[in-house]
């Protein structure tokens, strides 16, 4: 795969006071990425150091993860997420499109066809906390999401790729 014929998209979504996103880091959408390759799709997030990997659905209620990044790849049927909270964006994806959200992302399965999977993995196998924007959550994930270190690899390239030029730190 070259990423030189891959055209990421980048959104960046504010802390809504509910859902705190990333203060920094954009998601990034891989349009189409594995395209007819959906089967390798667990496998590259592994060799590229994003592990504990799982495969299934998206909850269908907002959700974020304080302290790992996560990747999501559609590998069969497509989604309609709603991506940054109450006040983010619905996003479409179907077989073959990789997401990756930064700590702090609120999102949640808004409608999905019956065929619908999806493998989700974190940077070196990290274990993930699952939160759905309590108050009481608050600071304490404010604390964990600001201090998740950035991946080593893009999940889908390795060394080179999108993720290495959208996510820097400031």
């Amino acid at each position: 795969m070259k990423t030189t014929h891959l055209e990421a998209r980048t959104y960046h979504f504010k802390d809504d006071g509910a859902i705190p996103n990333h203060p920094e880091l954009p998601v990034i959408l891989y349009p189409g990425v594995f395209h007819g390759q959906e089967h390798k799709t667990e496998t590259i997030f592994n060799k590229h150091n994003w592990q504990n990997s799982w495969t299934g659905g998206v909850f269908p209620y907002h959700h974020y993860h304080s302290n790992a990044h996560e990747v999501l790849g559609v590998i069969q049927g497509s989604v309609k997420l709603h991506i940054g909270g109450e006040k983010g964006m619905i996003l479409t994806a179907s077989a073959g499109d990789v997401l990756v959200l930064p700590a702090g992302t609120g999102h949640k399965r808004l409608e999905s066809s019956r065929d619908f999977q999806i493998v989700g993995a974190y940077p070196d196998g990290m274990s993930y906390s699952t939160h759905t924007g309590e108050s009481s959550e608050r600071p304490q994930v404010l604390y964990e999401i600001a201090r998740v270190p950035l991946p080593g690899q893009d999940p889908v390239f390795g060394d080179e790729g999108p993720l290495h030029t959208h996510w820097t730190k400031l």
